[in-house]
């Protein structure tokens, strides 16, 4: 067996153990369990489907509905309502797109930035308990790799296969 081959099939384990270890941190937090602790953590009332929803327009927005739909995975027609609720609750607000003037796009209020800096601030100390022992060196270069992944998978989205 050459070299090259013993290295293939070292990559293609860590491969697999990496997309692994990615479906089972998605799956954790897709449950609604998760969301429900986290709600109750940041104190705050809000529907399971319109919190994950706003946090995905205060990190994402300005979004248009069906850019927003299609990153979050629902149809159009689920988004739109729950973004006319949110708008509602006077938690996002929406408005015409200054690049597309037939794309109406969704972007948090200041009411609802204050509710995702509870929902953040909820997440760090419940993080922390996961966090607690492990080195600040080993958190940092785990955000940098994070971040460096996200970016690769964001620039080469096209080539990257799906999750499942």
């Amino acid at each position: 067996m050459s070299i090259n081959n013993v290295q293939n099939t070292h990559t293609s384990a860590m491969m697999r153990d990496l997309h692994g270890s990615l479906i089972e941190i998605v799956s954790a937090m897709n449950r609604p369990q998760r969301d429900d602790e986290l709600v109750r953590e940041a104190g705050i009332s809000l529907d399971r489907a319109l919190f994950r929803l706003l946090v995905a327009v205060e990190r994402m927005g300005p979004i248009g509905v069906v850019e927003l739909a299609e990153r979050v995975g629902l149809d159009y027609t689920t988004v739109s309502r729950q973004v006319a609720k949110l708008d509602g609750l006077g938690l996002v607000a929406r408005r015409g797109s200054t690049a597309d003037r037939r794309v109406r796009e969704a972007i948090t209020t200041p009411e609802g930035k204050l509710m995702t800096d509870k929902i953040d601030a909820a997440r760090e100390r419940m993080s922390r308990a996961i966090f607690d022992k492990w080195d600040e060196k080993d958190i940092a270069d785990l955000v940098r790799l994070m971040r460096r992944f996200a970016n690769a998978f964001k620039q080469d989205r096209n080539d990257v296969p799906k999750a499942g």
